[in-house]
């Protein structure tokens, strides 16, 4: 489910921090991941930010926005964000948006949407579930062309 973004927040704070979050795909890239780059802000400054390393790390929970959290969680000295937004350069899986509803991020911002495991609304939507304690908000689509493009380069390359 994409919603509009809450009063006070800037599309061009938005666009800002999704560039950032796309500077870390290509890092991501750079090492033969799957582009994929992650950044959380809280008060207009980055409290933690990651980028895909499954491989590298031999871990499959090590995705941008799991690696974004656990950074931020340990920034802030609390699991808990509820202040934050996650800018990310693809939709998130199921696992991510578990990690996002466990640490109570205010805010998801993503990119390119994901068809085939998008679970912000593509394939499933666990961000918005009356039966959770708690809801993300969602914007979807931010610089989607550039994300999407990214991603779509990364993997010609590969093929």
């Amino acid at each position: 489910m994409t919603v509009a973004p809450r009063v006070g927040v800037n599309a061009g704070d938005d666009k800002k921090w999704m560039r950032h979050a796309l500077l870390l795909a290509e890092v991501a890239a750079s090492v033969n991941e799957v582009p994929v780059g992650a950044v959380i802000v809280c008060d207009d400054a980055v409290i933690g930010e990651g980028y895909n390393r499954p491989i590298s790390a031999v871990d499959p929970t090590a995705h941008a926005e799991v690696l974004a959290v656990r950074a931020a969680a340990h920034h802030q000295g609390n699991y808990r964000l509820s202040r934050a937004t996650l800018y990310v350069t693809l939709e998130p899986c199921a696992m991510c948006g578990g990690a996002m509803l466990h640490a109570r991020i205010a805010r998801l911002v993503f990119g390119a949407y994901d068809p085939n495991s998008g679970a912000a609304g593509s394939v499933i939507d666990v961000l918005d579930q009356p039966r959770f304690n708690h809801r993300v908000d969602v914007q979807g689509g931010v610089l989607e062309r550039e994300c999407a493009v990214q991603l779509a380069s990364f993997f010609r390359q590969r093929r």
